[in-house]
């Protein structure tokens, strides 16, 4: 799944590409990606586009029109990715037939699709007058590479959660941008157990935690900044020290990456750096291996 690093680097090259272009053409191939239906699709066509920004894993474009100013928004979930191209092709896109959920023509020629792979189809794509019109959107927490977002924010909102750290670092409404891929680095980097409660950290392990959180995200978003999309995705998987590595070598301590798998994902963790030398058992069987 695309996070806020890849999502970033989407943004910091889309922004610097279609930046004072207009949409000519807005196809949707998969009706089940478009969640809203007014303002419709065809107001984006002849909008110029004036921006390209970021809201948690959220692309938002933002455009000028002659009637409105809609946003093309999406999401591109687990399994969609953004292809884009200096010419767009101009082969018939079938419904039903290809992985393309949307594909987007602009004024110099140039465009891109969504796609997204498999068939469990999550992509989600909005046309607003405003991004807060998005539910998505409305409900996200802080960034927490915004400026304004410091230790005692992070430390407020942990305070009382008896959730285990690992959803606490996934779940949108607390923390925006960060999902499996990301929360697994982040733990490792803390040292931190994934069954951790968040309410039983104490103000050594909140410290280590947001440090290794800004660290983490600072650099891959470092990482993604200036990579066109076909590059994104292996940027991510070489920048990864635990997770997706399960039966590799830790790159810290040298024990073996383990896996603890959940009915459609897995998360992964070093047993020496994070839990103490235990092997957390698949939540499947609900209990620790001793």
């Amino acid at each position: 799944m695309p996070e806020m690093p890849e999502v970033q680097g989407l943004v910091d090259f889309l922004r610097g590409r279609l930046t004072g272009l207009e949409f000519t053409r807005v196809t949707v191939a998969n009706i089940a990606a478009l969640k809203t239906y007014d303002p419709p699709v065809h107001a984006l066509h002849g909008a110029e586009i004036t921006g390209v920004e970021r809201h948690g894993k959220f692309l938002d474009i933002a455009t000028k029109g002659t009637d409105a100013s809609p946003h093309l928004v999406f999401h591109l979930a687990k399994a969609g990715w953004l292809r884009f191209y200096e010419q767009l092709p101009t082969t018939l896109i079938r419904p039903g037939k290809t992985p393309i959920a949307l594909r987007v023509a602009l004024s110099d020629g140039s465009g891109f699709d969504l796609t997204e792979a498999g068939t469990k189809k999550s992509l989600a794509v909005y046309v607003v007058r405003d991004p807060s019109d998005v539910p998505g959107v409305a409900r996200l927490g802080p960034d927490p590479l915004d400026p304004s977002f410091d230790r005692d924010t992070f430390a407020g909102l942990l305070a009382g959660r008896r959730t285990q750290i690992k959803g606490v670092l996934r779940d949108q409404m607390i923390i925006a941008g960060v999902g499996n891929a990301y929360s697994d680095e982040i733990l490792h980097a803390a040292k931190m157990s994934p069954y951790a409660l968040a309410s039983s950290l104490d103000d050594a392990d909140i410290d280590r935690l947001f440090t290794a959180m800004t660290a983490t995200l600072t650099e891959a978003v470092a990482e993604a900044s200036g990579k066109p999309p076909a590059e994104l995705k292996d940027a991510k998987r070489r920048g990864m020290q635990v997770h997706g590595r399960r039966g590799e070598a830790c790159p810290v301590c040298g024990d073996t990456v383990r896996s603890v798998f959940f009915a459609d994902n897995s998360l992964e963790y070093c047993p020496t750096c994070q839990t103490g030398g235990k092997i957390l058992a698949d939540r499947r069987l609900s209990r620790l291996l001793k």
